[in-house]
């Protein structure tokens, strides 16, 4: 007999959903028009939960379920589950790291390129017809520029190693220097922006850092200073970055990531000086496949009774 999970979410990754069936009897709560009563009918039997979306994962939910053993998170980032509350119910939480590291480090690079030599920008100047009227303007090159790194995890490590490929100087900082890291670690976020061209978010969402890139920030960046998120939008405190590119404090931004998703401010949506993309860090067919197997693997792995793969928690 197949065990019983609970899908928070539509997971649209290839062939993760096929086999969340076939492996599981897998129920819902996406689907379900009374989650109380969707909960209660399965709240003797369910160990394991399949993670997608953003919903918030919180002890009520957690409460519901009391049988609840794993939490299998698709995605790297595991801000919208309670992990102190996990943790005191004696819940494992794992997520998907490494699968998609290398993806969303070559997205984090293509902004950079895109916001600096003006690619978007050109695509948007040919279809308006502008080019037989002139040439674009000048745009600006990447190599022998200072790339800052907030947040040198997995992905963080990547991008840097992708930005010293380009010519970069690297500098990076972070909750506490890393020994083995061989790039320059800057204590102070400001000075980070103050040294660098381009500052680059690469950390994990929740209250520890939110809202981190502030006002002062953006401003030690500086009016030929770049912005790039791939991170989470919560990081940046995204009211005083729309004043800071109106102002001409901050030069330009390019952002995968917003504070509510998928809800981007309009005043960004004007500017020539910004790149967007809609969260697609880790979206290719590739990554999202293996990510969805990687998280398969985990709840697989705890109803066989073996050491789960990727343990946050």
């Amino acid at each position: 007999m197949k065990p019983d999970i609970v899908v928070t979410a539509h997971i649209s990754a290839p062939g993760t959903m096929p086999t969340l069936e076939r492996e599981f009897t897998a129920h819902h709560l996406w689907r379900a028009t009374d989650e109380k009563s969707f909960l209660a009918a399965l709240a003797d039997r369910v160990e394991g939960m399949a993670v997608g979306g953003h919903r918030p994962i919180d002890a009520a939910l957690m409460d519901a379920l009391p049988k609840l053993k794993v939490i299998a998170n698709f995605g790297v980032g595991v801000d919208s589950i309670d992990l102190a509350a996990a943790q005191a119910r004696g819940i494992a939480v794992t997520n998907t790291p490494d699968v998609l590291t290398d993806e969303v480090a070559d997205l984090a690079i293509a902004l950079v390129l895109d916001a600096a030599r003006g690619m978007s920008a050109g695509d948007r100047f040919i279809r308006a017809g502008k080019w037989t009227k002139g040439g674009m303007a000048l745009q600006r090159g990447i190599r022998g520029k200072t790339l800052g790194i907030l947040g040198l995890g997995r992905i963080g490590s990547a991008i840097a190693a992708h930005g010293e490929h380009f010519g970069m100087r690297v500098l990076w900082t972070g909750p506490r220097p890393k020994p083995a890291a061989r790039w320059t670690y800057v204590a102070d976020l400001v000075e980070l922006a103050r040294e660098a061209d381009v500052l680059v978010v690469a950390c994990p969402g929740g209250a520890a850092t939110r809202r981190l890139v502030t006002a002062e920030v953006l401003a030690a960046l500086g009016p030929e200073g770049m912005l790039v998120n791939i991170g989470r939008g919560s990081v940046v405190d995204e009211p005083a970055l729309v004043d800071a590119l109106k102002g001409g404090i901050l030069g330009r931004a390019a952002l995968d990531v917003f504070e509510d998703e998928p809800k981007v401010p309009e005043a960004l949506l004007a500017m020539e000086n910004v790149v967007l993309t809609p969260h697609i860090g880790s979206a290719t067919i590739e990554t999202r496949a293996a990510m969805g197997q990687l998280m398969i693997d985990n709840l697989l792995a705890y109803y066989a009774g073996k050491p789960l793969l990727t343990r946050v928690v």
